[in-house]
């Protein structure tokens, strides 16, 4: 991908029929393509990532390509349940912030925790400035569904879009990042440049009116 394209590149990789993506840490089974390896490898994210960051961090284009196309999953896993209607535009705005922040990336190892950052700050934005909104896809509600102690099933989890599209965007990214990513109430507001009060509030309120929003 040239990089004076970042934009079209991400973009594509956005409109990509993808389903729900890699969590951090998770194993997952990629390709070690262009780089002499034919095989497939299940490795960890990071595993996969480090060269190409390296690579990418050193004007390799096609590394930088490959970095983006590995990190779409994740990015559209995180920015859907948040952007609904607007996930193709937040993952392209994600993935643009990633190509033009990598030089700067202090601690290469911190990659994803960087790339969640700017996945879900990005996905609230569009959020906000969305003139509608619509329901999650089926697939990326189940973390979520864990709210209500029902065991998720496919009718459980489409009626869950009506409930989630009756939520601010804020309550939604403190939904996707405790719920889903499962982070700590500090890290959370780390992300989201908030207190640890206002985390607790939010995640309060979210589920109380996830709840109250199930019942009705």
């Amino acid at each position: 991908m040239n990089p004076a394209d970042s934009g079209a590149g991400a973009g594509a990789g956005a409109g990509a029929g993808v389903g729900v993506g890699v969590g951090v840490g998770e194993g997952v089974g990629v390709s070690q393509r262009g780089r002499g390896a034919a095989e497939e490898v299940s490795v960890t994210p990071w595993a996969a990532a480090e060269p190409l960051v390296v690579a990418a961090r050193s004007g390799d284009v096609l590394a930088l390509n490959d970095l983006l196309e590995l990190l779409t999953p994740y990015v559209n896993r995180l920015c859907r349940p948040i952007a609904l209607t607007d996930t193709a535009d937040a993952v392209q705005e994600a993935l643009i912030a990633v190509f033009r922040g990598l030089p700067k990336l202090k601690d290469p190892r911190s990659l994803y925790a960087w790339v969640r950052t700017i996945a879900v700050r990005e996905a609230v934005r569009v959020a906000k400035r969305a003139s509608r909104e619509v329901p999650v896809a089926v697939d990326d509600c189940d973390g979520i569904v864990g709210l209500l102690g029902t065991r998720t099933t496919t009718e459980l989890a489409s009626e869950v879009h009506d409930v989630l599209r009756r939520l601010s965007s804020e309550h939604r990214a403190i939904l996707v990042l405790r719920e889903l990513e499962g982070l700590d109430e500090k890290a959370a507001g780390e992300l989201l440049n908030v207190s640890i009060g206002t985390v607790k509030s939010r995640l309060h309120r979210a589920r109380d009116n996830f709840r109250k929003a199930w019942v009705r």
